[in-house]
């Protein structure tokens, strides 16, 4: 569904993407890792074009995803945000139907409300959050409320962005049972960017290692600690010493 084909960007003299070849296909869920600063996001926003690749190609079902609609363009994606991302002043159900609210996907509020409802129901939030706001919510029912709003307008494709960053190990259990459940449920193809290896193994099909701007290794998530590929080895197992450096 989605390929990415000898992409390249630089910022200035810093060449974050160094030819990135990629293929996400459909209905599976594709994660990414790799260090701090090694293009993940990068590689993110160009799928998404709110950025431009100085070179190469991004299709998506074989579209130069630069080109067409973009209302209709952006209206198949979902997206979990690193931070939550929700709007402080809206609360709860109107961050949840943001999308339904306004634009091609606009509803009707008594509507857009209800459905806003299911979604939360669906990520184990009971209906009184919805007239919350979202600072009366902890971290890990704020993360839920992102997610609720990730698949509120059934998108055929969804972002994670590092969806367990500043959980507990058990709600990070939780949010990850829960995106598991959701992308097959759903049938949506999935790509999500984390440096949590337990995110990694739960919610994987296959994964994908960028680092120094090219894809080290892509692979099935069950054949990953038996790559033998050394980047690969050395970030799943966490170790200082190996081709990738570590800061000291």
């Amino acid at each position: 569904m989605i390929e990415l084909s000898d992409v390249h960007k630089a910022f200035g003299n810093n060449r974050v993407l160094q030819g990135v070849n990629l293929t996400i296909a459909s209905g599976t869920s594709m994660v990414i890792i790799g260090g701090s600063g090694t293009g993940k996001s990068v590689a993110l926003k160009c799928i998404l074009g709110l950025i431009r690749p100085d070179s190469g190609s991004i299709t998506l079902d074989g579209l130069d995803v630069t080109k067409g609609d973009r209302d209709a363009f952006l209206a198949r994606f979902g997206m979990l945000f690193q931070g939550g991302a929700l709007f402080d002043s809206l609360p709860v159900w109107q961050n949840v139907a943001f999308r339904l609210l306004r634009g091609s996907l606009k509803r009707p509020m008594a509507e857009a409300r209800e459905i806003a409802i299911e979604k939360l129901r669906r990520v184990g939030l009971k209906p009184d959050v919805a007239d919350k706001f979202p600072a009366e919510l902890s971290g890990g029912m704020q993360k839920r409320v992102g997610l609720a709003r990730a698949i509120a307008a059934e998108p055929e494709i969804i972002f994670f962005d590092e969806p367990t960053t500043g959980l507990d190990p058990i709600m990070a259990g939780v949010i990850n049972d829960l995106i598991r459940e959701i992308v097959v449920e759903m049938g949506a193809t999935a790509m999500t960017i984390t440096h949590d290896m337990t995110s990694v193994r739960a919610i994987a099909d296959n994964v994908a290692m960028l680092h120094d701007g090219v894809i080290k290794w892509t692979g099935p998530v069950d054949e990953m600690d038996a790559s033998g590929d050394p980047y690969l080895d050395q970030f799943i197992h966490g170790r200082a010493d190996g081709p990738i450096e570590a800061v000291r």
